[in-house]
């Protein structure tokens, strides 16, 4: 048996996939063979069905397996819809997008099945049995009827074979990302934000018998040390572990463990994501003693209305200010990630958020622009208020080159002044030059009407540059974009080696 995954991850960030990792790995423990094409531009596999159709046919798969995101499902469907011109084996999609629109997944007609929530164990099954009747996590088209089979219950981690890494080519992904290493400790996350698809799969597993409360799962601190172990023997330039887990430091008891171990196995950095909410001093405290480098913390509004009423976002601005000064306290450079575009959102709510970053002063910033996930209750709400461009929310493959959201000219005009000079409402708003240079600019560029603003835009860009290389011949501290257009670093940062 033969098995083809591809992974379409076209005008985004390169991304290692869980997903099909663990499956992969348990399906060659199964004694199947396993192919995946990473269709991927910036890994050298650029958007090319002719290429695609050589590959399918060199390999002669007897199954084919997509890992499909929401931004990408249109790619997916454009290639699924081409090998069904020229080959004949069942098409399986997975993932995050057929879990939450499967009605709408399995009724293209180039789909044979689906697989919705966890996907390891439902697709072992389905291949040793040869058919998806009666496999729990299947969907599947009979009698031109839709066909849903029951959820089975969560996996396991634990007991899940060792991810395979082999199939991508990964050391090539080490390379690209400048060693910089994603890995996955657990799987799960016990908040229940509007905006995610976590609530969605817990309601999911909820309507199918299965408790919640088993959806947090976490691999042993022996099993992640040993993973550890495994990436800093087979590959090579590992500069930095990042640990992609919803949130990394939520169970306390484990991370200590972690923090002992792990700093008596490698000196390498690692960087992980925690909550405002839950972090203190002894969990910065083990971190940096652990040799955590960068902390991350998703605060998506700086507007405690659009938290709690939009987001599901119970944590303050105090919360939020307290944990970065604990953090900075313990010496750990510090990330922020907010949304911009929310459903909702006003004017002052987009201050507020920008007011806040100037507030704390994180190591670094990310934004994005808020998509509405179908199936999530975010997208309920933008979909109710009429606030969404279907038409543009289907051509978007990412959510930080353009919004789908329409919340009125003024609201949009001030998300794109956002989208390309966040730094420079950073160092305004905090006034961080202490002479007021950046503020003056950005008075200029916030009362800027659209036809000025789009007009002027690269002007305005290089009369910031012109300020930030100021600051840099004086050693003054800063913030300037960096590693890519949707991060602004403080100045302070020196580590070259890391690039997200």
């Amino acid at each position: 048996m033969r098995v083809l995954f591809i992974y379409p991850n076209l005008n985004a960030q390169i991304g290692f996939n869980y997903g099909l990792s663990y499956i992969s790995g348990l399906l060659k423990a199964n004694n199947i063979e396993t192919y995946l094409l990473n269709v991927n531009d910036k890994l050298g596999y650029p958007f090319d069905l002719n290429r695609i159709k050589e590959d399918v046919l060199s390999i002669k798969p007897d199954l084919i397996g997509f890992s499909v995101l929401t931004n990408q499902y249109k790619y997916s469907i454009d290639i699924a819809r081409s090998i069904k011109t020229y080959y004949d084996a069942p098409i399986i999609f997975g993932g995050i997008h057929p879990t939450m629109d499967p009605q709408g997944t399995i009724s293209e007609p180039s789909v044979d099945y689906i697989c919705i929530g966890e996907g390891e164990e439902a697709f072992l099954e389905f291949i040793l049995k040869g058919t998806a009747k009666g496999v729990r996590n299947f969907a599947y088209r009979e009698g031109g009827q839709f066909v849903i089979e029951p959820l089975r219950p969560f996996t396991d981690i634990t007991k899940l074979p060792f991810k395979d890494y082999e199939i991508f080519d990964f050391q090539q992904m080490i390379d690209a990302k400048d060693g910089w290493v994603g890995l996955i400790a657990s799987r799960g996350c016990p908040f229940r934000c509007t905006y995610c698809l976590n609530h969605k799969i817990m309601k999911l597993y909820k309507d199918h018998g299965h408790l919640p409360k088993y959806y947090v799962r976490r691999h042993t601190v022996d099993e992640t040390i040993a993973e550890i172990n495994y990436l800093l023997t087979h590959y090579k330039r590992i500069n930095m572990f990042i640990f992609d887990d919803d949130i990394f430091t939520f169970d306390k008891e484990w991370l200590h463990e972690f923090s002992e171990k792990y700093k008596s196995v490698t000196n390498v950095g690692f960087v992980c994501n925690a909550h405002a909410r839950v972090f203190d001093d002894n969990v910065a405290r083990a971190l940096k003693e652990a040799g955590c480098r960068i902390i991350k913390f998703g605060l998506e509004s700086g507007s405690d209305r659009i938290r709690r009423g939009v987001l599901n976002r119970y944590m303050t601005n105090k919360d939020i200010e307290r944990a970065f000064a604990v953090a900075h306290k313990h010496g750990l450079h510090t990330s922020a990630f907010v949304m911009m575009g929310l459903p909702l959102e006003e004017t002052g709510d987009i201050i507020e958020t920008v007011d806040l970053i100037a507030k704390v002063q994180p190591g670094r910033v990310r934004w994005s622009l808020f998509f509405p996930f179908i199936g999530t209750k975010a997208y309920n709400i933008a979909k109710e208020a009429g606030l969404i461009d279907f038409e543009k929310m289907r051509i978007l493959d990412n959510f930080t080159d353009e919004t789908c959201m329409m919340l009125g000219d003024d609201i949009n005009l001030l998300v794109d002044k956002l989208k390309f000079m966040f730094c420079l409402f950073i160092n305004g708003y905090a006034n961080i030059d202490g002479q007021g240079r950046y503020k003056e600019l950005l008075k200029i560029v916030e009362a800027a009407e659209k036809d000025t603003w789009l007009k002027n835009k690269r002007l305005f860009i290089g009369q910031v540059n012109m300020l930030d290389k100021e600051m840099e011949e004086k050693g003054k501290l800063y913030y300037t974009v960096k590693y890519n257009p949707f991060m602004g670093v403080r100045s302070d940062w020196k580590d070259n080696s890391i690039s997200a």
